[in-house]
């Protein structure tokens, strides 16, 4: 003789979340006094549930015993992933405000990222670094301006690997300050004895700071530059 199965069909396809025909399952019960109306079954519509199952079970066919503890399991798993969903979201909310915190104490200060263009305001200097790699000699920075023309090259020598600074005080090789605008920085070496070209970085304060929605990180507004995300900042002066 076959146990009599432990909920309705129309009841067990709430619980899995297929099913939004909350009024239904109820109707089909008797168990509707504890439903929270939202179209999903609580804790407490659940063992309301199996209670009025339990009350109107066919005695010639008794209810399996394992079979309520299978479905009082699933039930207790999908809350628990549930909750586990909610505590993930308020880490992740916590964890963008600890990052909007640290970048506000950026606001004022120079950063370091990724590029080979950088504006020269009138009388000003321009700011950057160098990656160099192992058994690099003769590392040179050349600035370049609209034109394509090299208006300032500058030594810095062999400093060893890693990102190496560099400050272009605005004048050209000359001696005569350059005008105010965008120029390109470029930047080359003598590695294994062979010519090679190398990543440059440069130098701008952060003015601004936006807090993207949706888990989309921090924007920095760097002067002159642009809007840059938070994760492409690789040095803080």
């Amino acid at each position: 003789m076959s146990a009599s199965p432990i909920l309705p069909d129309s009841v067990l396809a709430m619980l899995n979340g297929t099913s939004g025909a909350s009024s239904s399952a109820a109707a089909a019960t008797g168990a509707s006094s504890g439903s929270s109306g939202s179209g999903s079954l609580n804790q407490l519509d659940f063992l309301n549930l199996m209670m009025e199952q339990l009350k109107n079970q066919d005695p010639t066919k008794p209810m399996d015993q394992a079979a309520i503890m299978g479905q009082l399991a699933q039930f207790g798993t999908v809350t628990g992933i549930n909750q586990l969903n909610s505590s993930f979201a308020n880490l992740s909310a916590q964890l963008v405000s600890s990052q909007a915190l640290q970048a506000s104490s950026l606001l004022g200060h120079n950063v370091l990222v990724s590029g080979s263009q950088a504006p020269l305001s009138a009388g000003g200097t321009l700011g950057g670094g160098v990656s160099v790699p192992a058994n690099a000699s003769n590392v040179t920075v050349q600035i370049v301006d609209g034109s394509g023309s090299v208006v300032r090259t500058m030594s810095l020598g062999s400093p060893g690997a890693g990102v190496t600074a560099f400050s272009w005080d605005g004048k050209t090789d000359s001696g005569v300050a350059a005008a105010a605008g965008t120029y390109g920085v470029f930047a080359s070496a003598s590695v294994a004895g062979k010519g090679q070209q190398l990543a440059t970085l440069v130098s701008a304060p952060v003015s601004s700071i936006t807090l993207n929605g949706s888990g989309g990180g921090l924007t920095l507004h760097l002067a002159g530059l642009g809007d840059v995300p938070f994760s492409a900042v690789q040095q803080i002066d």
